[in-house]
């Protein structure tokens, strides 16, 4: 784990409280506020209030792991004054950690933290690098089905959208086509090529995704091989940036199944759900 990480670990390490009575831990959501990387109380409490929704979403009560409470804290003149606060026990903090932005390294790492019941720092970086891949797939997804859009607008249908993305997959596995790269990765030919690419090869078809996007809007292209034109391009480019540190796309070996991932990450949800200790008596709200 590099030194960023350690720190990171044992400052929420720090953070975290014990029941009186030996129960499980808990945080207080002020606490978390500053390294999960928000300035403002009222910004972290949309979170707080996102994540109470997932956790009713999923048949949990909020109450057993999302706790209101209010803290005295001391001002500059040395008088105290009453905040409005949550006792959070992991299972809450995982839930918030997920209505964050991943890309901020704080938040990836809570999220891998909170979501075990151990704090094995290979568990913690194995669990970043499955998330990261998870959230590469996501930004992808949007980004082609926003290209998706923006093309139906300009005249290109379902199987022009098809014939455009294939060609900017024979741009970037530098002449291999979609199905062969399937062919090669054993991929059904039903499924997605983009759901058993690593994560470096999925945010490199994401970027020249969103570049195309960019410039189609930009320019306003219209039809087909204008926008097919752009596309092969954009991913050409990608491809060259990556030439120059020397990783070719179609050499990179292919990762697990991300639907086999996703459904397992929910089951891992619901289990940390069951495994979490509700929040203890409000003697430990100090």
């Amino acid at each position: 784990m590099d030194h960023s990480l350690v720190q990171l670990q044992s400052r929420f390490d720090a953070l975290a409280h014990r029941a009186p009575d030996g129960g499980g831990e808990f945080w207080f959501a002020r606490d978390l506020q500053e390294p999960l990387g928000y300035a403002r109380w009222e910004n972290f409490l949309t979170a707080i209030e996102r994540a109470i929704t997932s956790c009713e979403t999923m048949g949990c009560d909020p109450a057993d792991h999302f706790r209101d409470v209010t803290k005295m804290v001391r001002l500059g003149s040395g008088a105290e004054r009453p905040v409005d606060d949550f006792m959070l026990n992991r299972f809450a903090c995982y839930l918030i950690a997920q209505n964050g932005d991943p890309r901020k390294p704080p938040i990836a790492f809570a999220q891998a933290y909170f979501a075990s019941q151990t704090r094995k720092q290979e568990l913690i970086e194995d669990r970043m690098r499955l998330q990261a891949r998870m959230d590469a797939r996501d930004r992808l997804r949007e980004a082609e089905k926003l290209l998706s859009q923006n093309i139906a607008e300009r005249g290109v249908d379902n199987e022009g959208f098809g014939r455009i993305r294939s060609k900017g997959d024979h741009a970037l596995f530098g002449g291999h086509t979609t199905q062969a790269m399937k062919d090669r990765y054993g991929i059904v030919k039903s499924r997605p090529l983009a759901d058993f690419l690593p994560t470096l090869t999925i945010a490199a078809k994401n970027l020249a995704t969103e570049m195309t996007n960019h410039n189609t809007g930009q320019t306003d292209l219209q039809g087909e091989q204008a926008i097919t034109a752009e596309h092969v391009q954009n991913n050409q480019s990608v491809r060259g940036m990556l030439g120059q540190r020397g990783i070719r796309p179609e050499s990179l070996p292919a990762e697990e199944d991300i639907r086999r991932l996703e459904r397992r990450v929910k089951s891992e949800e619901k289990k940390l759900a069951r495994q979490t200790p509700p929040l203890p008596g409000d003697d430990a709200e100090t």
